[in-house]
């Protein structure tokens, strides 16, 4: 299994880098540090099917850190939304793939997101709506670690709670770094873990890079009753190209020429 979401997952990394290469623009940072929790999540997890993506019964996926779009398109053509080709178009004039996820214009994405906090609200809608309908379905989301400076994911927090919504996973990207810098000069989210487990929810921390650890916490969350799941996943921005690892540069800076031939070089030899 293993060998197989990791040749996905860099699949998907190629995907990102050409298409934030081809559009000049956008947020490759934050695209790579999660693209192993999509991976596990896509081709892994997910009660999903591109043929039928608008199925009741289907799970939920929020892209909370909308600005990280590159990974979910690049994601959701891996997985066959559209083609691969369409990736080139991301920004572009007239192209669906814009800088942030729009559920109106792109196949496979269920919520519109980019105003960043307001995710986490969207996918406690999406669980509450589940569990009066008494569906199965499962909802995920992915949030930001700036992103939790937003006030209104912790009144999110609450609400998650308070409702009980065990159909509810969320995902922490703690890579340590948001546009201005790191958390801690721009404003400390302390030990999050800890924040999230006092406001009533279940908490586990994991490398955001191990598929085993990704796999094993979402079955952990499935089997949690009475209780939200948030995975605080430590991640590394820019993962898997090298001069772009830990470096907030990259946070919202496309590669030049140069620098994609050498990302790609280092993605498409299995460098890294």
């Amino acid at each position: 299994m293993n060998e197989n979401l990791k040749k996905i997952a860099n699949n998907i990394r190629i995907s990102i880098i050409k298409s934030v290469s081809a559009a000049k623009s956008g947020h490759p940072g934050g695209s790579l540090s999660i693209t192993d929790i999509l991976t596990v999540l896509y081709f892994e997890k997910m009660n999903i099917d591109p043929q039928n993506p608008k199925n009741p019964n289907r799970d939920r996926f929020v892209l909370s850190k909308g600005h990280s779009a590159p990974a979910l398109y690049a994601t959701l053509a891996e997985r066959g939304y559209f083609s691969k080709e369409e990736l080139l178009g991301l920004r572009k004039y007239e192209s669906k793939l814009q800088g942030h996820p729009d559920m109106k214009k792109i196949i496979g994405v269920d919520m519109s997101t980019g105003s960043l906090g307001q995710g986490l609200s969207a996918a406690n809608g999406m669980a509450l709506a589940g569990k009066l309908d008494k569906s199965s379905y499962r909802v995920y989301a992915i949030l930001g670690d700036g992103e939790v400076q937003e006030g209104q994911i912790w009144e999110a927090a609450m609400s998650s709670a308070h409702y009980k919504l065990d159909n509810l996973t969320a995902f922490l990207d703690l890579n340590g770094l948001q546009i201005d810098g790191s958390n801690d000069e721009v404003m400390s989210i302390g030990l999050v873990d800890e924040k999230f487990k006092s406001f009533g929810w279940n908490v586990l921390t994991i490398n955001g890079h191990c598929f085993e650890e990704i796999v094993k916490a979402i079955d952990e969350a499935a089997a949690t009753t009475g209780k939200p799941t948030m995975i605080v996943c430590n991640t590394v921005k820019g993962k898997g190209v090298s001069f772009m690892e830990n470096n907030v540069a990259w946070h919202g800076s496309a590669p030049n020429e140069e620098q994609t031939m050498k990302a790609l070089a280092e993605l498409e030899g299995g460098i890294r």
